[in-house]
């Protein structure tokens, strides 16, 4: 293995040349650009769900509190930040780690209490994807060198926490707001909804998809 660094150019992941291991785990470590563009982005141009809105500024959220807390604590990142040239930024707590426990925790927890299109029938799904990524991208920061064990294990614990201190907060307290969210011009505008209250969403939606079709009204003029 050659000492000589390699980046993703993507976001300037770097890892040795030579290093498959070290190659692959820079990939899992932009999981959380792949879920935060890839994933809220499309959810909202293509669902609408406020489940999914309040998830998305959930993680916002958190990331803002990361930035706080980094900014007071001000601990230095492993010495191998100069060769990652990552020395300028603080690395306690672990903001990759937050992110990924925040969205498997929050997303655990939709999926148990069956909301919008999620289904506890899902949860080996999690179990066995989202949880293992959540883990891999704390394992990538430490091998890769960005982070020490205690900095990925410090935003680990508060991703697990805030995720699911922000989903009592959207499901007991702000849940009460959909409704008028739906209502207003805002929602109006773009469609907005939320399906949390149906116990299958995926069903209705297939099933009103089909009747839909035996109405002229719906019917696509070209």
């Amino acid at each position: 293995m050659s000492n000589q660094l390699r980046a993703i150019t993507l976001t300037h992941v770097r890892y040795f040349k030579g290093d498959q291991l070290g190659h692959f785990l820079a990939w899992v470590s932009l999981v959380p650009v792949f879920v935060g563009l890839g994933g809220f982005v499309s959810h909202f141009l293509f669902r609408r769900e406020l489940q999914g809105m309040f998830f998305a500024l959930g993680i916002l959220i958190s990331n803002f509190i990361n930035e706080v807390i980094k900014a007071s604590v001000q601990q230095a990142r492993p010495e191998t930040c100069i060769m990652l040239e990552m020395c300028d930024s603080h690395g306690w707590p672990s903001n990759h780690s937050q992110y990924m426990f925040f969205f498997a925790t929050y997303l655990t927890l939709l999926t148990y209490k069956k909301m919008g299109i999620m289904f506890r029938k899902q949860m080996l799904l999690v179990g066995l994807v989202v949880w293992p990524l959540a883990l891999l991208t704390m394992y990538s920061r430490v091998y890769l060198g960005y982070h020490t064990v205690a900095q990925v294990f410090a935003g680990a614990g508060l991703g697990v926490f805030l995720g699911g201190l922000w989903f009592w907060v959207v499901n007991s307290l702000l849940i009460e707001l959909f409704p008028v969210i739906e209502e207003s011009f805002f929602g109006r505008w773009f469609y907005v909804k939320d399906t949390s209250h149906i116990p299958n969403s995926m069903k209705f939606e297939y099933d009103n998809a089909r009747a839909a079709r035996r109405h002229a009204s719906y019917k696509r003029i070209d």
